[in-house]
């Protein structure tokens, strides 16, 4: 369900079907310590060394610090790539990848900070309303708390929200800040039923100080105007409010595709009980499942892919996508995720309640599917509102991230 966009990949990095490729490699040691994963509630050191020497944290990075700078499209299919093995990996794989393109949109001081002594530096983010910022010579401090970091084991940055304000203490602005992991305390906050692999605790802050080369407004960023001098560099020319949300999609297309792939093996030598199949696969009720399901599970890629080659061709081209072409991509964002998370639910009521047991790897993608798809940023029904009150004219705003 993959197609190459190499003539968006900057020259000389790997190209979609190459990363895809070494995703794919690493299926078995991820599937084998996916479990351990969701146990210990962070990816497992080992698989997470083994992606960091396939490249496979260096999509979104740029080429002048040892990075790939490929596409938005590479993000979504190399992580859903990740998703088949493990939901939790892909997750922390595609938010760390989206941490290293929003400081890739910072001013080339702050980049330097992040990479210039660690071209390996993983990046997190989160956006949070507990935080209060006080102006300060030269920056700003900071105190508060950001829910939910995802990787937060694993990253040595974190782009942080915070409020900006004036000499008098009034909030001008809203931004975002680049932090060191060090200057954060970690909080074990992530204790839910699914996604307990991405680790996405707390972070907390008591009063750090933030220079002002590390801190950009969010405003012009919704419009994918940044502070970073490299205009060339036209991947990090997106709207932050879809490429925001799309880079949740992939791992949920990778545990549809998982679970896809697990039905139809065992559709030959599992039977239906209380019926007369000894095979599911001769079972018409079955077959209908799997089709509805597949169809499903194709047309979220559709919508996907459809984002994805829109915000890269437009970036690559510097067209301003206005509100209405981004509430669109909210809007198939929205229609991909659902049809991933109703995908699931049918292939599990075709497969039959085996899939709840422990042992069964189904029950496992079920949850983290169903634990993803509520994130703020994805709910379908609100990227339906977006867009509806796009299509009537509507001028209001339920939320900053269009």
């Amino acid at each position: 369900m993959t197609t190459s966009i190499d003539h968006i990949t900057v020259s000389g990095a790997p190209g979609v079907e190459e990363l895809v490729t070494r995703a794919e490699g690493l299926r078995e040691l991820l599937s084998k310590n996916s479990a351990q994963g969701e146990q210990d509630r962070r990816v497992v050191q080992e698989s997470i060394q083994a992606l960091k020497e396939a490249g496979l944290f260096k999509l979104l990075q740029p080429k002048r610090f040892g990075g790939y700078q490929t596409s938005i499209r590479t993000l979504v299919d190399v992580s859903a790539a990740v998703g088949e093995a493990d939901g939790g990996t892909a997750w922390v794989v595609s938010l760390l990848n989206s941490g290293a393109w929003l400081a890739s949109c910072f001013p080339e001081q702050a980049q330097g900070d992040v990479w210039g002594a660690n071209p390996d530096a993983l990046v997190s983010g989160v956006f949070s309303p507990k935080v209060e910022s006080k102006k300060v010579d030269g920056g700003f401090r900071v105190s508060g708390e950001w829910f939910y970091n995802s990787g937060s084991w694993h990253a040595d940055w974190a782009v942080l929200s915070l409020p900006i304000t004036d000499d008098a203490g009034e909030i001008v602005d809203l931004g975002m800040a680049l932090v060191p992991r060090t200057d954060v305390d970690l909080k074990e906050t992530w204790f839910v039923a699914g996604m307990r692999a991405s680790g996405s605790n707390c972070l907390v802050a008591e009063d750090i100080f933030v220079p002002a080369h590390r801190i950009m407004s969010v405003p012009p960023a919704i419009e994918g105007d940044f502070p970073t001098e490299h205009v060339e560099e036209t991947l990090y020319r997106s709207p932050l409010g879809p490429f925001f949300a799309v880079g949740m999609v992939g791992p949920q297309l990778g545990l549809g595709r998982a679970a896809l792939k697990l039905v139809r093996e065992k559709a030959a030598t599992k039977g239906i009980s209380n019926t007369i199949y000894t095979r599911q696969a001769d079972s018409v009720a079955f077959q209908l499942q799997l089709a509805q399901a597949t169809m499903m599970l194709d047309t979220a890629h559709f919508h996907a892919h459809r984002v994805t080659d829109d915000l890269d061709t437009a970036a690559a081209s510097g067209e301003k996508l206005d509100f209405s072409a981004r509430a669109r991509i909210r809007a198939d964002i929205g229609w991909a995720i659902e049809h991933v998370v109703k995908a699931i639910d049918t292939l599990l009521y075709a497969h039959g309640s085996g899939a709840f047991a422990e042992v069964n790897p189904l029950q496992r993608i079920w949850r983290d599917s169903e634990v993803a798809s509520r994130h703020a940023g994805i709910l379908p029904m609100v990227c339906y509102e977006i867009y509806g009150k796009a299509l009537v004219g509507s001028e209001e705003r339920i939320t900053p991230m269009i």
